[in-house]
């Protein structure tokens, strides 16, 4: 089974804050169900930096904190990550990181930078649903046993 994984998912330095969203859990039942693992950032990919301000998607363009537009740079990233998974082999899944403006799946924070979620999907987690890949939380996969 190959795998699309948000990178910050495995350990890597790559949140928008420098840190990373290490899931030892996911990292073993990957490597249980033997897994070929593509990790991904959509964001660094964009050409965005790390550390980077804080962004969310408000009426279905990504902002950052200080209002000002990164749309295209989350786009372009999303597209070269999946252009880049795609191109080595069919992707079975991706496992993405939750609440993301790139990769969260199916509740996205609301572009007030309130800590509201509403209802929605990231930028590339959206390219990857279009394109009929199953997507999932860590938690949704893990559930699967």
């Amino acid at each position: 089974m190959r795998v699309v994984v948000s990178a910050c998912l495995l350990g890597r330095n790559c949140k928008y804050n420098g840190g990373n969203n290490l899931c030892d859990d996911l990292v073993a039942a990957l490597e249980e169900r033997g897994c070929e693992v593509v990790a991904v950032c959509p964001e660094v990919a964009g050409g965005l930096p790390t550390p980077r301000l804080l962004s969310e998607i408000r009426s279905g363009v990504v902002v950052n904190e200080v209002g000002e537009s990164v749309d295209e740079a989350f786009r372009a990233g999303a597209a070269a990550e999946l252009a880049r998974a795609s191109h080595t082999g069919e992707i079975d899944a991706a496992i993405l990181q939750p609440r993301s403006p790139s990769c969260g799946v199916g509740s996205i924070y609301d572009g007030t930078f309130s800590g509201v979620l509403v209802r929605g999907d990231g930028v590339f987690a959206s390219m990857l649903n279009e394109r009929g890949v199953p997507v999932f939380s860590p938690q949704e996969f893990l559930a699967q046993g």
